[in-house]
């Protein structure tokens, strides 16, 4: 496990290339299952809509290759929350990442079950914005794998059992 303390910006767009979050977060490190970053209470966030600041502590995980990221939250913020995106991408130099938000969100509440949110806006940005056929089922099966592997009060396989609470334990 290779750890790091490395700021990265992260930038999220939606399909259409509009901002959707900006942030700096710290690369903590990594491990098998890819890239953790963290983020501490209080970091200012901007999108075309505005601003706001971080309500409390998470990290996030960047998996290498997979249509998906995942953040785990400290108190009061949902235990899980997986956003299905188009495979995230990383700068030559690992300090810059982006990602391209596709609306369906897979959380899990904290001691509850997960359940996918923003359906209706992944129907309406589909096809408003034009998402390719292919892009539409990549996502669709995502969100489907991610319900099952972030069951129910992390019942479901690692990373979204356990392991991310090492990395949350880092920034808490």
């Amino acid at each position: 496990m290779i750890t790091e303390s490395t700021s990265v910006m992260v930038d999220i767009r939606k399909y259409n290339g509009t901002l959707s979050a900006r942030w700096t977060a710290t690369r903590l490190g990594e491990d098998e299952h890819g890239v953790w970053l963290g983020t501490a209470q209080g970091i200012p966030i901007s999108s075309t809509t505005g601003g706001w600041t971080s309500r409390f502590a998470y990290v996030m995980l960047v998996p290498r290759g997979e249509w998906w990221t995942a953040t785990f939250c400290a108190d009061p913020g949902p235990e899980m929350y997986c956003d299905v995106c188009t495979v995230p991408e990383w700068n030559a130099e690992g300090t810059a990442l982006r990602i391209v938000d596709l609306d369906l969100d897979v959380v899990r509440p904290r001691g509850g079950a997960a359940h996918i949110e923003d359906e209706d806006e992944f129907d309406e940005h589909r096809v408003r914005y034009g998402y390719a056929d292919s892009v539409i089922r990549e996502a669709r099966r995502t969100c489907e794998w991610l319900m099952e592997a972030g069951r129910h009060d992390g019942d479901g396989i690692e990373p979204f059992a356990s392991v991310y609470r090492y990395w949350l334990d880092l920034i808490g």
